[in-house]
C-alpha cells in the first residue's frame, strides 16, 4: 500500500491501515528500539507495540515522506525513558543529536528546534558519504562500532576514528557559525 493512501486510510482510523504500516516498518522500529536497549531486550516489544499505537493515536499529524521518521522518533523517545525508569541512561555522548524536545513546545521554541534540526542537517551534509552513515548511525539509530563496522565491512578502528574526526568536525564548524562549544567534549 502506497504511504499517500495509507496516512489517508489511518486518520479514517481504519485499523487495517495500522496492520500494513505494522507489516512495513516492525523491523525497522524494533532495530531502533534494540539499538538502545541493549540489556533490556524484553522492553523492545512492548515498547514497539506503545510506539505504533501512540502513532495510531496521533494520525492526524502524520505527513508523507515522514511517517517512519516520526515512527522512529516516538520509538527512540520511549526506549530512551525506559531506560530511565530501569535507573540507566544513555552516556551523554549518545545524546549529542537528540534534538527532540522533552515537553510540548511553544511557538518560539518549535522554531528554535527547526533551526536546530536544519543546522544539524547543514552540518550532516558538510561530512563525506561514509562519515555521515557512521555517525548517523552511531548517534541517531544507537549502534556500536561493532555493529557499523560489521553492517559497512570496515575496521572498527576506522570506524572510531571517524565518528572521532566527525565530531571535531562538527565542532569546527558549529564554532564557525558562532555556537560555543567549550563545554562540548569532542
Amino acid at each position: 500500500m502506497e504511504e499517500m493512501e495509507l496516512i489517508r486510510r489511518m486518520k479514517r482510523r481504519d485499523p487495517k491501515a495500522l496492520e500494513a504500516l505494522m507489516d512495513r516498518d516492525m523491523t525497522f522500529a524494533c532495530g531502533v528500539a534494540s539499538s538502545i536497549l541493549r540489556d533490556a531486550p524484553r522492553d523492545v516489544e512492548e515498547i514497539v507495540s506503545d510506539s505504533f499505537l501512540a502513532l495510531w493515536d496521533n494520525s492526524h499529524k502524520l505527513v508523507p515522506g515522514k511517517v517512519r521518521g516520526y515512527l522512529s522518533t516516538i520509538v527512540r523517545n520511549r526506549a530512551k525513558n525506559r531506560l530511565r525508569e530501569l535507573g540507566r541512561e544513555l552516556p551523554l555522548e549518545e545524546d549529542l543529536l537528540d534534538l527532540e524536545p522533552s515537553a510540548a513546545p511553544g511557538p518560539a521554541e518549535s522554531l528554535e528546534q527547526a533551526e536546530r534540526q536544519a543546522l544539524m542537517a547543514q552540518l550532516l551534509d558538510a561530512l563525506s558519504c561514509q562519515d555521515r552513515a557512521i555517525f548517523l548511525r552511531h548517534y541517531y539509530y544507537g549502534q556500536t562500532v561493532a555493529e557499523i563496522s560489521a553492517a559497512l565491512a570496515v575496521n572498527p578502528s576506522t570506524v572510531k576514528v571517524r565518528l572521532h574526526r566527525g565530531r571535531k568536525k562538527l565542532k569546527e564548524l558549529l564554532l564557525k557559525r558562532g555556537y560555543l562549544c567549550e563545554n562540548a567534549d569532542f
